[in-house]
């Protein structure tokens, strides 16, 4: 035993120095390569953290898109187009009865037109035959302006019935051509836009989606990062079991030069050498031990990060739409192409929603100048009973002019009959007028303003889309850039893991293969074992040392204490971690 003493002695004397560096530079490489895993640990969270944070904004941007209900305009465009073909087919049928209804009163018109010619006639005979009484020379005279007042009413009623004719006409040739652009467009275009509402709703589903997949797996690799961050605790273990091994020899030493050896020979303070080196050799190999367990753990964790980032990297293609597409810019191209189209379809159909409401127009003048007829009617009815009146009071004098106005009146009363005709045929022209124009008053003019509406929508939702989903890529492809980098930092055990080795193989070497009894000089040395044993912040290293050096009863009292104030700092340091 002494000469394994000696030898070991020698051994530590000799390569002490190169211990001592050895130590101090695996204490340094751990805390510098442990800072530098924990620093871009770190950075792998904040950079997970702004994925998340824009796979947020996506799902915002789908949410925005859904509350603007593109689909819903998409889908009122399209039932509005179906229903067009039968709109105008109602128009069609609606124009075909005010072109009926207005030949009927065309009959009339003629009637009427003939009446008055008759009625001027007349007229010019009472002037004629009067002529040589004064007192039906101004009477004549004012007959025949109402009479010409009557027929030019007449012949406006009749203009505006042949402006309605024509207007009809032109309608009716319009209307054909309209019914054969919605068979040409409107069946196409209302597929388009039907795929179109449905490619909305089913890419809104598959993005959501996949924004749930991307941020399950970026929140899974959140939680092995926190786990790594956490494991990562090998390393201030590891340098604090470091510092304690190099702590461990300086005790020694100042123990070993103050009083408190002075009762030791030479032969006791090898041995207490001995002791220490296996010691110190123990706490190495203890060391080394949990060292590459918990830093194999943490490799292998690591590595499991790059499946994740490649399915990060897989599901963000999806959803820029595998070549970096963008879905909602193709259907925008898409919606905007049926815009064009459906702004014509509108242009026509508002051409002929002012037919229709040119009808109504007419049909108000219509009526109007009937009105403006009976006047003259009943006035020519009246001036003419006057003139009978004065006829038979003048005697045969009146005869003649008696005769004349008593026909003006018969004519008089044809007029009548030919306005009660027309009056009672407005009504189903203005019926006929009022079918021509839509139910709702505004056609079908607004189709277009909600495609405008849904193309706007849907140039917003791309342009936001687009900005995110490059947001995403960015972060998608520097979480790939920094857990690449992670893997290469963090991979302790091929360089840092052979340098504790070397140290615990070089103190094993000083030790020895035995390890002395110092049970006689226990006493002596208690204060140097109970300064060693304080160093100790974890029971492991506490259980070691009473593996290597028995404690006394003093000491073991001691002992109990401090290991139960460690083991609440213990608690204290895991309630803090985790």
């Amino acid at each position: 035993m002494t000469n394994g003493a000696t030898s070991a002695l020698t051994a530590f004397q000799t390569s002490g120095s190169s211990i001592s560096e050895t130590l101090e530079s695996a204490r340094s490489q751990v805390e510098a390569r442990f800072l530098e895993g924990g620093t871009v640990l770190l950075s792998v969270m904040d950079v997970l953290n702004r994925l998340l944070n824009s796979l947020d904004s996506i799902s915002k941007a789908l949410d925005t898109n859904e509350s603007s209900d593109t689909g819903a305009d998409l889908r009122s465009t399209v039932k509005s187009l179906t229903d067009l073909p039968g709109v105008e087919r109602a128009r069609q049928g609606a124009l075909s009865s005010l072109a009926e209804t207005g030949y009927a009163l065309r009959k009339h018109v003629a009637d009427m037109q003939e009446t008055m010619r008759y009625l001027r006639t007349f007229a010019v005979t009472v002037k004629i035959t009067g002529a040589g009484l004064p007192e039906f020379a101004g009477f004549a005279q004012e007959i025949l302006e109402r009479i010409s007042s009557g027929t030019e009413e007449v012949n406006g009623f009749a203009r505006h019935l042949e402006s309605l004719e024509k207007d009809v006409k032109t309608a009716l040739a319009f209307g054909t051509n309209i019914a054969l652009k919605y068979s040409e467009t409107v069946p196409e275009v209302a597929k388009a836009l039907h795929d179109d509402a449905r490619k909305i709703a089913d890419h809104r589903q598959h993005l959501a989606a996949v924004a749930r997949d991307v941020s399950a797996v970026a929140r899974g690799i959140q939680s092995k990062v926190a786990s790594t961050l956490s494991a990562l605790q090998i390393g201030d273990i590891t340098r604090q079991r470091i510092e304690h091994v190099q702590s461990t020899f300086e005790l020694l030493e100042t123990f070993l030069a103050g009083d408190e050896s002075a009762s030791l020979d030479g032969d006791a303070r090898k041995r207490l050498q001995n002791v220490i080196h296996h010691l110190t050799a123990a706490q190495m190999n203890d060391m080394c031990k949990d060292f590459h367990r918990d830093s194999q753990n943490v490799v292998k964790t690591i590595a499991s990060f790059s499946h994740d980032t490649q399915e990060i990297m897989r599901l963000r293609d999806q959803m820029s739409g595998g070549g970096g597409g963008n879905f909602m810019r193709a259907l925008e191209t898409s919606v905007s192409a049926a815009h064009e189209i459906v702004k014509q379809v509108d242009a026509a159909t508002q051409q002929a929603d002012r037919v229709g409401q040119s009808t109504l127009g007419t049909a108000a003048r219509l009526l109007q100048s009937i009105g403006n007829i009976r006047a003259v009617k009943t006035d020519i009815h009246y001036m003419a009973l006057n003139t009978n009146l004065r006829c038979s009071r003048l005697g045969e004098e009146g005869k003649s002019i008696n005769v004349v106005t008593a026909e003006l009146r018969i004519f008089a009363g044809k007029l009548d009959d030919s306005a009660d005709a027309i009056v009672t045929g407005l009504p189903a022209l203005e019926a006929a007028a009022g079918n021509v124009v839509p139910t709702n008053g505004n056609g079908s003019g607004g189709l277009a303003e909600d495609l405008t509406s849904a193309v706007s929508n849907i140039r917003s939702a791309a342009d936001t889309m687009e900005d995110e989903l490059k947001i995403l890529s960015e972060h998608g492809r520097e979480v790939a850039s920094k857990i690449s980098l992670l893997t290469s930092k963090l991979d302790f055990q091929s360089d840092l893991g052979d340098v504790l080795a070397q140290c615990a193989d070089v103190l094993e070497e000083i030790a020895g293969a035995e390890i002395a009894d110092i049970s006689d000089i226990a006493e002596a040395v208690a204060p140097l074992d109970k300064r060693i044993f304080k160093l100790y912040t974890m029971a492991q290293e506490r259980t070691v040392h009473r593996d290597i050096v028995p404690a006394t009863e003093e000491a073991a009292t001691q002992v109990e204490e401090t290991a139960s104030a460690a083991a609440e700092d213990d608690d204290l340091f895991a309630d803090a971690l985790f």
